[in-house]
């Protein structure tokens, strides 16, 4: 408990709205209330419109746009409007699938130079308002209201509805925050009035707001635990909380046992960190067609080089180097498989990411054609501190011994490119 006359916690997640498809329809206003699909893949097919109207965006007719029923290929979807998600249209869907549920949204393709502006602009507009802020990603945060003005008013709602204003008008967008005293409560709560909604979880909430839930609404119960408490006849998060911390134990292991029993019972003592070191970089891409290892050999190594070069950019613009390389495959049947393996030395040269990542694409097997190839680099440490140890070995362990380290691999099968 915090001490007598202490400021009582209050985090807030805050969540943008869509925030792809919203950066979108500023762009071109006319989509509004449309279902819009966020997921083409290669060169911007909007490009050509962009270029005839240059400066009026918003004239283009809708005639004009590309279609989802005109797709074809093998992207996925990055986000959607509203008005598609209506239709069973979501997030990580095949374009393909969408198609046949939604035909007539229309398709627009990634801009990720466009998102991250749009991100850099609304975390500053936090940051000036509040300034212990946890970055999570393109389009949400955790910030520390506790101290902040208005961060107690109301639970924290006079706060809230200030930042929903100012980020407003910086840059167009709406958001939606969820205030609670911890994390745990706090992620939930921001899903509770989406969009453009406030929400406020007090302590004593705990039975009426979140017990109700699924456990599948807790940050951290994936889709294998949620069937194992389904199978075990735990649907909701008050019937987790009901089960014992020894029953839960005995049937999670002691470490995640204990934290469904403290979750369930929304205990969440986290910090909001607001500087944290990368655990590892990287990327994947999903191809357009299923690829063969032996009959695309030459088009999976040429993907397979791009993807080192790009880890190796990434590296080099962020000032790390790695010692952990690894790979990920998805085959056909949307299985996945993962290798790993661990230099000597720290590297951020695209050369040798390659070669590493070619000893571990020798050791998995090939029997199935390949949807899906990515390339990682982990047990990161920062090169000018790795530079500045060149002549000290002792320091050079330690900065070895101090990074974030990547797990290793099961043995190895086949060849494969």
């Amino acid at each position: 408990m915090a001490p007598a006359g202490a400021a009582r916690r209050r985090i807030a997640h805050l969540d943008m709205d869509a925030f792809y498809a919203s950066v979108e329809l500023l762009r071109y206003p006319q989509l509004k209330g449309l279902p819009v699909v966020i997921g083409a893949r290669g060169r911007r097919q909007g490009e050509p419109l962009e270029q005839r109207y240059a400066g009026r965006l918003h004239e283009i007719a809708l005639h004009e746009f590309d279609r989802l029923s005109d797709y074809t290929g093998r992207g996925v979807i990055t986000t959607a409007t509203y008005a598609a998600r209506q239709f069973g249209v979501g997030s990580a869907m095949g374009l393909m699938k969408a198609a046949r549920l939604c035909p007539q949204a229309i398709l627009l393709p990634v801009d990720f130079a466009e998102y991250r502006r749009y991100s850099r602009a609304f975390k500053q507009v936090i940051l000036d308002m509040a300034p212990q802020m946890e970055d999570r990603g393109v389009d949400e945060v955790y910030i520390d209201f506790t101290e902040v003005e208005g961060g107690q008013q109301e639970g924290g709602r006079v706060l809230a509805l200030r930042l929903q204003q100012a980020i407003l008008e910086a840059t167009g967008l709406t958001c939606s925050i969820g205030v609670a005293p911890n994390k745990l409560l706090a992620k939930m709560a921001s899903e509770f009035n989406k969009p453009n909604g406030v929400s406020i979880v007090e302590a004593d909430d705990l039975q009426t707001l979140i017990w109700p839930l699924a456990c599948r609404k807790i940050n951290g119960i994936g889709p294998k635990a949620d069937a194992r408490l389904q199978a075990l006849g735990i649907a909701t998060i008050g019937e987790l909380a009901r089960q014992s911390l020894p029953q839960l134990v005995h049937w999670f292991g002691k470490s995640y046992g204990a934290w469904l029993h403290g979750a369930a019972w929304g205990r969440d003592e986290r910090p909001v960190v607001t500087h944290s070191e990368p655990v590892s970089m990287s990327r994947e891409t999903t191809f357009e067609r299923d690829l063969h290892a032996v009959r695309d050999r030459a088009e999976l190594g040429a993907i397979f080089t791009q993807l080192c070069e790009q880890v190796a950019g990434d590296l080099q613009r962020k000032g790390y180097m790695g010692r952990t390389v690894g790979i990920k495959l998805r085959y056909e049947d949307f299985k996945t498989a993962t290798r790993d393996q661990t230099l000597h030395l720290p590297m951020d040269d695209a050369r040798a990411i390659r070669r590493a990542a070619g000893q571990c694409l020798k050791r998995v097997p090939l029997d199935l054609r390949l949807r899906l190839l990515g390339v990682r680099v982990g047990t990161l440490v920062r090169k000018a501190d790795w530079e500045a140890a060149a002549h000290d070995p002792v320091a050079r362990e330690r900065l070895l011994r101090t990074a974030p380290a990547a797990v290793e691999g099961d043995p190895y099968t086949a060849p494969l490119f």
